[in-house]
């Protein structure tokens, strides 16, 4: 390790660890961070807004698997973070915030003194959401601190992380203590134990229509292939939550391919005789807040003992890691026919509807515009609006990681910072927002010029809030509060020195403009002027037959 300050040790931390980027934005107590001179330290991506360097860091986490590492400056700064925080907790990212504390110095234990940006307990801020909280008071704590905060995140069941260090103890020298700082170290996963496989297998055996519900979890473990040969192992349809999406290619025979919320997915599952949950906790979005009808039995997998039988009680439980759980069963099973023929339909049939449905058409062009003009081997990135529904729960997913949804805290203004994040990788990243959640994020359209990100922003502009403009209708209320009065979204794109272009109506117009906005170097801005009706996915269209 080299010498220099605490700020430089921790860059040489994570640099050892593997992150070659991190997000950050500089303020009068975390400069340390800026002036280390390391050639070798992760490069920081400077961003415009506090709240953005941890959607980026969880962009790029879901994006690689890998850590995602936000920069902040004190008080504010740190309290800026907390709703992109709270997403990554809910969607279990293994993000670490670094923030900057106040001076030790300047600090009294006997309470808030009106030093600049304090607060009582700063990360106390952080702890209702954190999977752990760390404050350090030294360098080599400090140090030592980060240590385990990335090991922390990155542990099965991942989750963010906090890391306190008080501005004068960053910019402190860190010298001779060499290897007396601990590298990161990431516990191994965990295989399931013998006795939990011979239960699942016993339950297995008297199921004659098992199906599989794949999960977040299973992405984490990177559990894809191994989850493929499981399911083709069992003859079981796959159905997923909107996090597990991409776990099967939309192609794959068994992949049922659209979201639990339609009919006929319900349908099938509550003809299964065994539900076998793989990564998933059941959360309330995914089961339509626990309504949707359920197989008489169910066997659940699930790295964390705390979600094994959160919402629904399991005839057996197992806490494993799903791709060690898959392969160890699949070994044992016998091969099996695939006992619902409906799975090579569902998808097409409920396309066709969504189509058919006048109400839903334009929705349905959005959706053949996306799959034919995004190149397959680029992300989308989307956001909590309608335009977002759709694509998040039905557009075509080739892998796992290629999408993202941020429907674990239902997080509006998510999907233009995460892209920063996502764009990392150097995939061309497709953002689909409205303009409501584009204007929470503005700023960052400097970020994607300044760093020439491969990022395509499609807003779909109804002049407001589309999805609660519906609530209100469908409520019988009057409209108040939904409406906003947006930019010339051309115009504004110019002004940031972003190439952008109108298409006149999804379909064709739109297949195209997003086709040459991938095959082009550098961000780009597509504007559709369109007034979605919302999917069933939805709370307000969970009864709508």
């Amino acid at each position: 390790m080299t010498s220099g300050t605490t700020a430089a040790a921790v860059l040489d931390l994570l640099a050892d660890f593997g992150v070659t980027t991190v997000f950050g934005l500089p303020g009068v107590h975390n400069l340390s961070f800026w002036d280390t001179g390391g050639e070798h330290h992760p490069r920081i991506v400077g961003v415009r807004h506090e709240q953005t360097t941890v959607y980026a860091a969880d962009g790029l986490a879901r994006a690689t698997g890998g850590l995602g590492v936000a920069l902040t400056t004190t008080g504010p700064g740190a309290a800026n973070a907390l709703a992109a925080f709270g997403e990554a907790s809910a969607s279990g990212s293994p993000v670490v915030i670094i923030a900057s504390d106040v001076p030790t110095t300047l600090r009294r234990p006997d309470g808030v003194r009106g030093i600049l940006h304090e607060s009582a307990d700063q990360g106390a801020l952080f702890a209702p959401l954190a999977k752990a909280v760390y404050r350090a008071e030294s360098s080599l704590a400090a140090v030592e601190a980060v240590a385990r905060a990335v090991g922390t995140a990155m542990a099965y069941p991942r989750g963010p992380v906090y890391v306190g260090i008080p501005t004068d103890v960053l910019s402190a020298p860190l010298t001779g203590v060499g290897r007396g700082i601990p590298r990161a170290r990431v516990a191994a996963s965990a295989p399931p134990r013998p006795v939990d496989v011979d239960a699942a297998l016993a339950l297995i055996a008297g199921s004659a229509r098992p199906v599989v519900w794949a999960g977040g979890g299973a992405v984490q473990s990177e559990a894809a292939e191994a989850l493929a040969a499981f399911a083709a192992r069992l003859g079981a349809p796959v159905v997923t939550s909107f996090a597990g999406r991409g776990l099967l290619a939309s192609h794959h025979p068994l992949l049922v391919g659209v979201p639990t919320h339609e009919p006929l997915v319900a349908e099938l599952i509550a003809s299964a005789d065994l539900m076998i949950a793989i990564g998933t906790a059941f959360d309330g979005m995914n089961t339509r807040n626990w309504s949707m009808p359920m197989p008489a039995r169910l066997l659940s997998v699930n790295a964390d003992a705390r979600q094994v039988e959160l919402n629904y009680p399991a005839d057996v439980a197992v806490v494993a890691d799903a791709a060690l759980f898959c392969d160890a069963v699949s070994l044992r099973l016998r091969q099996r026919e695939v006992w619902a023929d409906s799975v090579f339909r569902i998808a097409e049939t409920v396309r066709r509807a969504i189509a058919a449905d006048p109400r839903t058409a334009t929705a349905a062009e959005l959706l053949d515009s996306v799959e034919q003009g995004w190149p397959e081997a680029g992300s989308i990135v989307c956001d909590m609006a309608v335009a977002g529904y759709w694509v998040g729960g039905y557009a075509a997913v080739a892998r796992p990681r290629q999408l993202q949804y941020p429907v674990g805290w239902g997080t509006l203004g998510y999907a233009l910072p995460a892209a920063i994040g996502a764009a990392q990788t150097g995939s061309p990243t497709l953002v689909v927002c409205g303009d409501g959640g584009l204007a929470m994020a503005l700023g960052e359209l400097a970020t994607l010029v300044q760093e020439r990100l491969p990022v395509t922003v499609l807003v779909v502009d109804d002049g407001g809030y589309g999805m609660l403009r519906y609530d209100q209708k469908l409520l019988g209320h009057g409209a108040g509060g939904v409406d906003r009065t947006g930019p010339d979204w051309l115009a504004l794109a110019e002004a940031f020195q972003i190439p952008a272009e109108l298409a006149d109506a999804p379909g064709e117009p739109l297949r195209a403009a997003l086709a040459r906005a991938a095959a082009a170097d550098g961000p780009r801005l597509v504007l559709l002027n369109a007034a979605l009706h919302p999917p069933r996915t939805t709370s307000p269209r969970w009864k709508d037959g």
